[in-house]
C-alpha cells in the first residue's frame, strides 16, 4: 500500500504520534480518509527521513540583520533533537544512532552544566556559544560558565563551532585554551562586547590550527594577516576581521596576497581601529602600491572600514563579479577621491540600485541603496562618521558626485533625520543641490519634517533657472503633514506644473523617519 505523509518542519518540537494517510480513490479524488495511521508502524528509514526534515534552519533565509548573519544564526536551535529523543525508546535509539546523518551536537551555553552533560551524553560534536552584548551591563561571566567553556575546549577533537562574545577579563583567560589543533572546528567567532579600543590587545595563540575552518570572525584582535591559522584554513567561505588593532595593521598588498589563496570566499569584512592611519595612509599607499591581483569569483558580500585611501589602493587589484552587497565605512575624513570604488560598483554584475535612503544622525550620516523598491536587504551601505549637518551633507554630496554614474537607476529617494533638534545646524543651498544633483532619475522623494525647510531653500529658483534642472524626473514629493510648505517650495512646485512637469504632494505622519 502506497501512502504519502506530509510533515512540516515545525514538528520537531511536537511531532504527533499519528499522521494522516492520503489514498487515491480515483483519478479525480485525493481526499484523506477520516481515519489515520499511527506513526509507530513506519519503518526506520521513513522515520529517519522525517527526523531529517525536522532539523531547523540555524539561519533563516529572510534574516536581514548583518550581525546575526555574520554570527551564524541561532545556535540554540541545535538542541532540536532533544524532544524527539524523549518520545520513546525506539525514537531515542534511532536519533542517537544516526547522529552523523542528523548532524547532532551538544550545545554549551549560558547556564549549561557542561561537566554533567559531557559525562552523561554520547561523544557528539560540541558547540560553544556564549554571547554577552554591551546591553547586558556585566563585567564578567559566572565562574561556572567560564569553567564550562574551559572544560569544553579541552575536547579539541570534538569542538565544531565556537562563538564567544564575552567580557575582556574572561576572554583573556579563555583564548589561552585555543591552542594546538581543532580537527573539526568549522566556525570561530570571538570578540569582547566592549568599546572598540578596549580589547585591542587580544591575540590568538600562534599554535591554533583548524584545517577545516570555514567561518572566521574576530573583532578587537591583534590578528596578523599572515597568521598560520589563515595559511592552513584554505576552505574559508567567510572572513571578517573587524576593528583590527593598530599593531596588526597590514598593507593592501599583503591582504591581496592572502585573499588569492581563498578562492571559495563568499563573505569578506575588513575594518581597522584606524585613527592612527589617517596621518600616514596616503603617503605609504602611494609609496608601496599593491602588485598582486586577486579574483574572488564567489564573493557576494564585502565590507570595509578604514581610510578611503586604503580602499582605493585595494580595489584596483580585486575582482568580484558576483558581488551583491557592499559596505563602506569612513570616519574623520574631509575629502573623498573614489574613482576605483565607482569602477568596482560598475563592474559588479549584481550591483544595481533602485531606491536610496540617506539618514542623518548626530555623529554620522548613513546611506542605504536597495536593488528594488521595498527590498528588505540593501545592496550598498555607506557610512561617514562626522558631526554637523553641514559637514554630513557636504561629505555625501562630494562622494555622490564621484559615484553618480552608478546611481543613475535610483528612482526612489528618502531623506531621514534622526538627530536631536538642539543638534541642528544647517547645510547651505549649494551643498544640498550638489547632493540632489546626483539623483537625476528620482521620481519619488520623501523628506523628514526636520529637513523640509532646508530642502525648500535648496530648490529656490534663481533668475533664469529652469525648474527641471534638479530632479528632472520628480513626480511625487512626500513629507510630514504638520509642516507647511515653504514659499520657495510652493514656487518650485508651481513652476514645475507650468512647464508640464507636475509634482504630486503626499503627506505622511512620521516626523523623523519614513
Amino acid at each position: 500500500m502506497s501512502c504519502k505523509i506530509r510533515v512540516r518542519r515545525t514538528l520537531c518540537s511536537s511531532l504527533p504520534l499519528c499522521v494522516p494517510v492520503v489514498r487515491k480513490r480515483g483519478p479525480l479524488s485525493n481526499e484523506p480518509y477520516p481515519s489515520g495511521t499511527f506513526i509507530h508502524i513506519l519503518d526506520q528509514d521513513s522515520l529517519l527521513h522525517i527526523f531529517y526534515l525536522c532539523r531547523p534552519a540555524i539561519l533563516d533565509e529572510d534574516v536581514t540583520d548583518d550581525c546575526l548573519i555574520l554570527q551564524g544564526g541561532v545556535w540554540a536551535r541545535e538542541r532540536w533533537w532533544h524532544k524527539l529523543a524523549q518520545v520513546c525508546r525506539r525514537w531515542r535509539y534511532l536519533v542517537l544512532g544516526s547522529a552523523h546523518h542528523l548532524r547532532l551536537s551538544l550545545v554549551c551555553s549560558r547556564g549549561t552544566p557542561v561537566a554533567e552533560m559531557l559525562e552523561n551524553s554520547p561523544p557528539f560534536p560540541l558547540i560553544i556559544d556564549h554571547v554577552y552584548n554591551s546591553g547586558d551591563s556585566i563585567t564578567s561571566i559566572t565562574t561556572e560558565d567560564e569553567e564550562g567553556i574551559m572544560l569544553a575546549l579541552k575536547h579539541r577533537d570534538r569542538v565544531r563551532r565556537i562563538r564567544l562574545d564575552i567580557p575582556v577579563r574572561n576572554m583573556q583567560r579563555v583564548i589561552m585554551a585555543l591552542e594546538n589543533e581543532f580537527l573539526i572546528l568549522e566556525f570561530l567567532c570571538i570578540g569582547p562586547p566592549t568599546k572598540r579600543n578596549i580589547g585591542s590587545g587580544l591575540m590568538l595563540p600562534k599554535s591554533l590550527h583548524a584545517p577545516h575552518l570555514r567561518h572566521l570572525k574576530l573583532w578587537n584582535f591583534a590578528f596578523p594577516i599572515g597568521s598560520p591559522l589563515l595559511m592552513t584554513a584554505v576552505g574559508l567561505v567567510a572572513l571578517s576581521l573587524n576593528w583590527i588593532s593598530p599593531s596588526a595593521y597590514f598593507h593592501p598588498n599583503d591582504l591581496v596576497h592572502r585573499l588569492s589563496q581563498m578562492p571559495q570566499l563568499e563573505t569578506l569584512g575588513i575594518s581597522f581601529n584606524y585613527p592612527f592611519l589617517y596621518h600616514d595612509a596616503n603617503r605609504e599607499l602611494l609609496r608601496i602600491p599593491p602588485t598582486t591581483h586577486v579574483a574572488l569569483p564567489n564573493l557576494r558580500w564585502f565590507g570595509f572600514g578604514g581610510p578611503s585611501a586604503y580602499l582605493e589602493a585595494l580595489l584596483p587589484f580585486m575582482t568580484a563579479p558576483l558581488l551583491a552587497k557592499l559596505q563602506v565605512m569612513f570616519s574623520n575624513e574631509f575629502t573623498f577621491h573614489l574613482p576605483h570604488l565607482l569602477q568596482f560598483l560598475i563592474t559588479a554584475e549584481n550591483m544595481t540600485f533602485s531606491s536610496a535612503t540617506v539618514k542623518f544622525l548626530g555623529n554620522k550620516v548613513s546611506v542605504w541603496m536597495y536593488p528594488y523598491r521595498n527590498a528588505r536587504m540593501y545592496a550598498l551601505y555607506i557610512h561617514v562618521g562626522c558631526e554637523g549637518l553641514d559637514r554630513q551633507v557636504a561629505s555625501i554630496a562630494q562622494m555622490f558626485n564621484v559615484l553618480n554614474t552608478a546611481f543613475s537607476g535610483v528612482e526612489n529617494l528618502a531623506l531621514e533625520d534622526w538627530r536631536y533638534y538642539e543638534e541642528r545646524n544647517e547645510a547651505n543651498r549649494t551643498q544640498w543641490r550638489d547632493l540632489l544633483r546626483s539623483f537625476s532619475n528620482v521620481k519619488t522623494l520623501r523628506v523628514a519634517s526636520g529637513l523640509i525647510n532646508q530642502l525648500s531653500r535648496s530648490l529656490q529658483l534663481e533668475d533664469g533657472e529652469s525648474p527641471v534642472e534638479l530632479l528632472p524626473e520628480l513626480k511625487e514629493l512626500s513629507y510630514s503633514y504638520h509642516r507647511n510648505l515653504g514659499g520657495a517650495l510652493t514656487t518650485f512646485i508651481d513652476a514645475r506644473r507650468t512647464v508640464g512637469h507636475p509634482v504630486t504632494v503626499v503627506y505622511h505622519s512620521n516626523n523623523f523617519f519614513l
